[in-house]
Protein backbone atom coordinates (compact mmCIF):
# COMPACT_ATOMS: atom_id res chain seq x y z
CA UNK A 1 0.00 0.00 0.00
CA UNK A 2 3.16 2.22 0.86
CA UNK A 3 4.21 1.73 -2.53
CA UNK A 4 0.62 2.27 -4.26
CA UNK A 5 0.65 5.43 -2.11
CA UNK A 6 3.77 6.69 -2.95
CA UNK A 7 3.63 5.97 -6.97
CA UNK A 8 0.32 8.17 -6.99
CA UNK A 9 2.04 11.11 -5.35
CA UNK A 10 4.93 10.76 -7.67
CA UNK A 11 2.17 10.21 -10.43
CA UNK A 12 0.33 13.38 -9.40
CA UNK A 13 3.51 15.69 -9.33
CA UNK A 14 4.68 14.73 -12.59
CA UNK A 15 0.97 15.48 -14.48
CA UNK A 16 1.45 18.85 -12.63
CA UNK A 17 5.03 19.40 -13.61
CA UNK A 18 3.67 18.32 -17.37
CA UNK A 19 0.78 20.56 -17.42
CA UNK A 20 2.81 23.49 -16.08
CA UNK A 21 5.43 22.87 -19.34
CA UNK A 22 2.35 22.94 -21.77
CA UNK A 23 0.16 25.49 -20.19
CA UNK A 24 3.12 28.26 -20.10
CA UNK A 25 5.09 28.80 -23.49
CA UNK A 26 8.53 29.04 -23.84
CA UNK A 27 10.03 32.52 -23.85
CA UNK A 28 13.41 34.71 -24.58
CA UNK A 29 14.10 38.05 -23.54
CA UNK A 30 17.40 39.10 -25.32
CA UNK A 31 19.26 42.50 -24.42
CA UNK A 32 22.43 43.24 -26.09
CA UNK A 33 24.63 40.24 -25.62
CA UNK A 34 22.21 38.37 -22.62
CA UNK A 35 19.73 36.29 -23.07
CA UNK A 36 16.89 35.77 -20.52
CA UNK A 37 14.46 32.55 -20.90
CA UNK A 38 11.29 32.50 -19.22
CA UNK A 39 7.70 31.26 -19.41
CA UNK A 40 4.41 32.78 -19.49
CA UNK A 41 1.28 31.95 -18.98
CA UNK A 42 -1.49 33.65 -20.52
CA UNK A 43 -5.21 34.14 -19.25
CA UNK A 44 -7.50 31.51 -20.78
CA UNK A 45 -9.51 33.28 -23.93
CA UNK A 46 -6.77 35.81 -23.95
CA UNK A 47 -7.61 38.99 -26.19
CA UNK A 48 -5.30 41.59 -27.18
CA UNK A 49 -7.89 44.30 -27.51
CA UNK A 50 -8.55 43.55 -23.33
CA UNK A 51 -5.96 44.52 -20.49
CA UNK A 52 -4.86 42.28 -17.69
CA UNK A 53 -2.94 42.15 -14.68
CA UNK A 54 1.00 40.64 -14.48
CA UNK A 55 2.14 38.36 -11.94
CA UNK A 56 6.07 37.94 -11.71
CA UNK A 57 7.37 35.07 -10.34
CA UNK A 58 10.92 34.55 -9.10
CA UNK A 59 12.18 31.20 -8.33
CA UNK A 60 14.53 29.79 -5.85
CA UNK A 61 18.29 28.76 -5.68
CA UNK A 62 17.75 25.46 -6.34
CA UNK A 63 15.48 25.64 -9.85
CA UNK A 64 18.50 27.72 -11.06
CA UNK A 65 19.31 26.79 -14.86
CA UNK A 66 19.42 26.68 -18.58
CA UNK A 67 16.61 24.66 -19.15
CA UNK A 68 13.98 26.81 -19.11
CA UNK A 69 11.65 24.37 -16.93
CA UNK A 70 13.00 23.76 -13.41
CA UNK A 71 11.81 27.57 -12.56
CA UNK A 72 7.94 26.01 -12.72
CA UNK A 73 8.64 23.70 -10.28
CA UNK A 74 7.36 25.85 -7.13
CA UNK A 75 4.22 27.85 -7.38
CA UNK A 76 3.37 27.32 -11.12
CA UNK A 77 0.53 25.14 -9.85
CA UNK A 78 -1.37 27.77 -7.74
CA UNK A 79 -1.31 29.87 -10.78
CA UNK A 80 -2.70 26.69 -12.96
CA UNK A 81 -5.58 26.24 -10.94
CA UNK A 82 -8.87 26.63 -12.79
CA UNK A 83 -10.73 28.17 -10.20
CA UNK A 84 -7.56 30.66 -9.82
CA UNK A 85 -7.53 31.47 -13.35
CA UNK A 86 -11.34 32.12 -13.86
CA UNK A 87 -11.23 34.16 -10.84
CA UNK A 88 -7.86 36.50 -11.52
CA UNK A 89 -7.18 36.36 -15.09
CA UNK A 90 -3.76 37.67 -15.62
CA UNK A 91 -0.19 37.47 -17.66
CA UNK A 92 1.53 35.22 -15.04
CA UNK A 93 5.97 35.41 -15.53
CA UNK A 94 8.38 32.88 -14.84
CA UNK A 95 11.81 33.74 -15.36
CA UNK A 96 15.12 31.33 -15.14
CA UNK A 97 18.16 32.87 -13.44
CA UNK A 98 21.06 30.77 -14.43
CA UNK A 99 23.12 28.41 -12.20
CA UNK A 100 26.35 30.78 -12.24
CA UNK A 101 23.48 34.16 -11.40
CA UNK A 102 21.68 35.22 -8.38
CA UNK A 103 18.56 37.60 -8.35
CA UNK A 104 19.62 39.75 -5.84
CA UNK A 105 23.22 41.12 -4.85
CA UNK A 106 23.85 38.40 -1.37
CA UNK A 107 26.77 37.61 -0.15
CA UNK A 108 25.65 33.92 0.72
CA UNK A 109 28.43 31.79 2.95
CA UNK A 110 27.75 27.99 2.57
CA UNK A 111 30.27 26.81 5.17
CA UNK A 112 27.38 26.83 7.60
CA UNK A 113 23.41 26.46 8.36
CA UNK A 114 21.72 28.30 8.60
CA UNK A 115 23.63 30.43 5.47
CA UNK A 116 25.26 33.48 6.06
CA UNK A 117 24.09 35.79 4.19
CA UNK A 118 24.83 39.48 3.82
CA UNK A 119 23.07 42.07 1.68
CA UNK A 120 25.38 45.02 0.18
CA UNK A 121 23.23 48.25 -0.65
CA UNK A 122 25.23 50.26 -3.33
CA UNK A 123 25.86 47.87 -6.21
CA UNK A 124 24.68 47.32 -9.65
CA UNK A 125 21.91 44.50 -10.28
CA UNK A 126 23.02 41.44 -10.89
CA UNK A 127 23.16 40.33 -15.18
CA UNK A 128 19.75 38.27 -14.25
CA UNK A 129 17.89 40.91 -11.77
CA UNK A 130 19.01 43.26 -14.68
CA UNK A 131 17.19 41.44 -17.51
CA UNK A 132 14.09 40.89 -15.22
CA UNK A 133 13.97 44.49 -14.50
CA UNK A 134 14.23 44.87 -18.53
CA UNK A 135 11.86 42.61 -19.74
CA UNK A 136 9.34 44.75 -17.18
CA UNK A 137 9.94 47.45 -18.85
CA UNK A 138 8.97 45.91 -21.89
CA UNK A 139 5.83 44.02 -20.43
CA UNK A 140 4.48 47.49 -18.88
CA UNK A 141 4.08 49.29 -22.58
CA UNK A 142 2.04 46.38 -23.83
CA UNK A 143 -1.05 47.86 -24.64
CA UNK A 144 -2.55 44.93 -22.81
CA UNK A 145 -1.31 45.53 -20.00
CA UNK A 146 -2.57 46.76 -16.57
CA UNK A 147 0.02 48.70 -15.47
CA UNK A 148 -1.67 49.63 -12.25
CA UNK A 149 -1.63 45.91 -11.27
CA UNK A 150 1.62 44.47 -11.83
CA UNK A 151 2.64 42.42 -8.89
CA UNK A 152 6.03 40.52 -7.47
CA UNK A 153 6.59 37.63 -5.80
CA UNK A 154 9.32 34.90 -5.01
CA UNK A 155 11.03 32.10 -2.46
CA UNK A 156 14.04 31.98 -1.10
CA UNK A 157 16.64 33.63 -3.39
CA UNK A 158 13.38 34.78 -5.04
CA UNK A 159 12.16 36.33 -2.04
CA UNK A 160 15.48 38.37 -1.71
CA UNK A 161 15.12 39.35 -5.80
CA UNK A 162 11.46 40.78 -4.82
CA UNK A 163 12.88 42.81 -2.07
CA UNK A 164 15.40 44.00 -4.44
CA UNK A 165 13.47 44.27 -7.54
CA UNK A 166 10.96 46.48 -5.09
CA UNK A 167 13.52 49.43 -4.05
CA UNK A 168 14.79 49.71 -7.82
CA UNK A 169 11.43 49.37 -9.27
CA UNK A 170 9.33 50.56 -6.60
CA UNK A 171 6.59 52.87 -8.91
CA UNK A 172 6.16 49.77 -10.75
CA UNK A 173 4.55 47.23 -8.57
CA UNK A 174 1.08 47.32 -6.66
CA UNK A 175 1.90 44.44 -4.16
CA UNK A 176 4.31 41.89 -3.61
CA UNK A 177 5.34 38.98 -1.25
CA UNK A 178 8.30 37.81 -0.14
CA UNK A 179 8.62 33.93 1.33
CA UNK A 180 11.70 32.62 3.37
CA UNK A 181 13.62 35.93 2.15
CA UNK A 182 15.18 38.35 3.20
CA UNK A 183 17.64 41.85 1.91
CA UNK A 184 19.04 45.17 3.13
CA UNK A 185 16.65 46.64 5.63
CA UNK A 186 18.38 50.16 4.75
CA UNK A 187 16.73 49.70 1.15
CA UNK A 188 13.47 49.58 2.42
CA UNK A 189 12.66 53.38 2.28
CA UNK A 190 11.47 53.46 -1.25
CA UNK A 191 9.38 51.50 -1.54
CA UNK A 192 7.96 50.76 2.06
CA UNK A 193 4.91 53.46 2.05
CA UNK A 194 4.26 52.42 -1.80
CA UNK A 195 4.00 49.05 -2.21
CA UNK A 196 1.84 46.50 0.05
CA UNK A 197 3.37 43.43 1.13
CA UNK A 198 2.94 40.39 2.57
CA UNK A 199 6.35 38.21 4.03
CA UNK A 200 6.27 34.65 4.74
CA UNK A 201 9.14 32.69 6.78
CA UNK A 202 9.03 29.30 8.38
CA UNK A 203 9.87 29.57 12.35
CA UNK A 204 12.23 26.11 12.28
CA UNK A 205 13.94 27.75 8.79
CA UNK A 206 17.77 26.12 9.24
CA UNK A 207 18.44 27.33 5.72
CA UNK A 208 17.59 31.28 5.71
CA UNK A 209 17.10 32.21 8.83
CA UNK A 210 13.45 33.41 9.65
CA UNK A 211 15.30 36.47 11.19
CA UNK A 212 16.22 37.77 7.83
CA UNK A 213 12.35 38.44 6.71
CA UNK A 214 11.76 40.00 10.68
CA UNK A 215 14.37 42.40 10.06
CA UNK A 216 12.86 43.87 6.85
CA UNK A 217 9.44 43.56 8.41
CA UNK A 218 10.94 45.46 11.50
CA UNK A 219 12.52 48.03 8.58
CA UNK A 220 9.06 48.39 6.54
CA UNK A 221 7.41 49.24 9.87
CA UNK A 222 9.92 52.15 10.99
CA UNK A 223 9.93 53.08 7.71
CA UNK A 224 5.97 53.90 7.31
CA UNK A 225 4.73 50.91 5.61
CA UNK A 226 2.23 48.50 6.90
CA UNK A 227 3.21 44.34 6.10
CA UNK A 228 1.32 41.60 6.22
CA UNK A 229 3.56 38.99 8.09
CA UNK A 230 3.02 35.09 8.42
CA UNK A 231 5.58 32.94 10.49
CA UNK A 232 4.79 29.55 10.25
CA UNK A 233 5.59 28.23 13.52
CA UNK A 234 6.27 24.29 12.28
CA UNK A 235 7.65 24.93 8.80
CA UNK A 236 11.69 24.66 7.96
CA UNK A 237 12.37 26.47 4.39
CA UNK A 238 9.88 25.26 2.69
CA UNK A 239 7.67 27.42 3.61
CA UNK A 240 5.91 27.87 0.46
CA UNK A 241 4.02 24.88 0.23
CA UNK A 242 2.04 26.68 3.35
CA UNK A 243 2.16 29.97 1.45
CA UNK A 244 0.81 28.72 -1.51
CA UNK A 245 -2.33 27.46 0.66
CA UNK A 246 -3.23 30.51 2.19
CA UNK A 247 -7.25 31.01 1.14
CA UNK A 248 -6.39 34.89 0.88
CA UNK A 249 -3.15 35.17 -0.95
CA UNK A 250 -4.02 36.02 -4.57
CA UNK A 251 -7.52 37.71 -3.14
CA UNK A 252 -5.07 39.90 -1.41
CA UNK A 253 -2.68 40.16 -3.99
CA UNK A 254 -5.13 41.13 -6.53
CA UNK A 255 -6.91 43.83 -4.88
CA UNK A 256 -4.42 46.07 -4.67
CA UNK A 257 -4.09 48.67 -7.48
CA UNK A 258 -1.36 50.95 -7.77
CA UNK A 259 -1.90 54.54 -6.91
CA UNK A 260 -0.41 58.13 -8.69
CA UNK A 261 0.73 59.22 -5.71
Amino acid sequence: MKIKALFLILFISFSSVVKAQEAFSKELYIKDNDTLQYRMLLPENFSKDKKYPVVLFLHGAGERGSDNQKQLTHGSKLFLDKMNRGAFPSIVIFPQCPKEDYWANANVDRSSYPLNITFPENEAPTTALSLVMNLMDDMVKKPYVQTDKVYVGGLSMGGMGTFEILYRKPDMFAAAFAICGGGNPDTVTSFAKKVPMWVFHGAKDDVVTPQHSVTMVNAILNAGGTPNFTLYADDNHNSWDSTFAEPELLTWLFSNTKTNE
